[in-house]
């Protein structure tokens, strides 16, 4: 047994050594110019000849070529002509770094036992080390809302930077809001004997309701009152009564969604809808409410046989031109899709929506949405200096080749596990 134990030892040290999380980058030391790009500034502006200055983390020039007056030269100075420039882009409701591996129960933390878990915080069990996360990178997706999912309320999500040594070096946003899976108005019924599925009401849909709405009750009354004994989901709500956090409803019916914004309104909370299929039909309410959409990914079937073929693909810009707020999210417990983010972004396009307004929709609009649009999101002199360069157009599949970025100024690796593997095959098949 101890002859085993001493070979098992050195087999387990490779394995787990045979790739190492990318170190991340140091602390900005230096002024950074980046000159010549076509800079897609993410709030509809673009600059063709550019030049972008950033120091200590922050952007302190963003402007034409023309009027720039400083120096253009030096070894801090990055030519990115015939390049484009973009701010990072953010994924949201995003399971990154809560789960490594579906099959492996050990390293899947997204979901937690029970129904009602608003005080259940994603960010302690965000995984800074994570090779999903690190595959993000080469996509130009530089930011995360790393979202809790099931039950009823689900929990509470945060919003990450992908370059960290830990989650507390991670976190960008802390505590950014509360996930409340709303009751489902219809359901699908079964029949085994014929093999064919039913839509139905949801004959609980009420006394569904009625639970959510007794949890609300019960919570702001503890809160006004003593707090004792400690009840830790009560305790959590605070956030939202206060206003400082958003309520994140994921729903997708008419009557859901109709639902959830009188009941947000009601209790004066600030309501952000995910995945809200039909939210075409309630353009007006949203808008009026004021009510922001994170709307699902692009690259799927419609959500009922009554729609359109193409409406998952032309939702976004049937939302836009109504004058509601929209993101787009990458798919809640899929986090691989999260890389493919800005191609869903890219579909939006193809059905004819702005091409500026399309990349809002992963930078911007979210930005505004999850609450850190005063750092991040746009491209603007005091923000954040954290963004990217792309060979090419990065909402197209070949045009996104991302060659340098940086998260708050500092320069990241975009070394992945992916490419170490395809650098191997390359030498090998080159060789052939």
């Amino acid at each position: 047994m101890i002859f085993l134990k001493y070979i098992f030892i050195p087999f387990l040290i490779l394995g787990t050594t045979a790739h190492a999380q990318q170190t991340p980058g140091n602390v900005q030391s230096e002024t950074i110019t980046i000159v010549g790009a076509t800079a897609h500034l993410g709030n509809g502006q673009v600059i063709e000849n550019s030049v972008l200055v950033f120091d200590k983390g922050k952007l302190v020039t963003v402007t034409e070529k023309t009027t720039y007056s400083g120096t253009l030269s030096g070894a801090n100075v990055i030519d990115a002509s015939g390049k484009h420039v973009y701010p990072g882009f953010i994924a949201a409701n995003s399971t990154l770094g809560l789960v490594e591996v579906d099959a492996v129960r050990a390293s899947n933390d997204q979901q937690e036992m029970g129904q009602m878990l608003p005080h259940i915080r994603s960010l302690i069990a965000y995984n800074a080390e994570s090779k999903v996360v690190e595959s993000m990178r080469p996509n130009g997706v530089l930011l995360a809302q790393s979202t809790p999912q099931g039950g009823r309320i689900s929990g509470t999500s945060s919003v990450v930077q992908l370059d960290a040594w830990n989650w507390e070096d991670a976190a960008v946003k802390s505590d950014d809001g509360i996930h409340l899976n709303w009751p489902r108005t219809l359901s699908y019924n079964r029949n085994w004997e014929t093999r064919s599925w039913s839509l139905e009401s949801n004959k609980d849909y009420a006394k569904e309701v009625r639970e959510i709405e007794q949890f609300f009750e019960d919570s702001k009354a503890y809160l006004e009152g003593n707090r004792s004994p400690v009840n830790l989901p009560f305790q959590a709500m605070s956030g939202l009564f206060e206003g400082k956090q958003n309520l994140y409803v994921h729903v997708n019916d008419e009557k859901g969604i109709t639902d959830a914004v009188g009941f947000a309104k009601k209790h004066q909370l600030k309501l952000v809808l995910v995945d809200a299929e039909e939210a075409y039909k309630l353009t007006d309410l949203l808008k009026n409410e004021g009510v922001g959409v994170l709307l699902s990914n692009t690259h799927r079937l419609p959500g009922s046989q009554d729609q359109d073929y193409d409406m998952p693909y032309k939702l976004p810009k049937l939302l836009s031109e109504a004058g509601v707020l929209v993101g787009l999210h990458t798919g809640g417990k899929a986090n691989f899709q999260s890389r493919n983010l800005p191609f869903f972004a890219g579909q939006a396009v193809g059905q004819g929506l702005d091409k500026e307004a399309a990349l809002s929709l992963i930078t911007a609009n979210t930005a505004k949405i999850l609450g850190i649009d005063a750092d991040y999101g746009t491209l603007e002199v005091g923000k954040s200096a954290t963004l990217f360069v792309s060979e090419g157009d990065a909402l197209d599949m070949m045009g996104n080749q991302v060659i340098r970025a940086f998260i708050d100024g500092r320069e990241i690796s975009l070394e992945t596990h992916q490419t170490e593997l395809w650098q191997r095959y390359k030498k090998k098949f080159e060789s052939n």
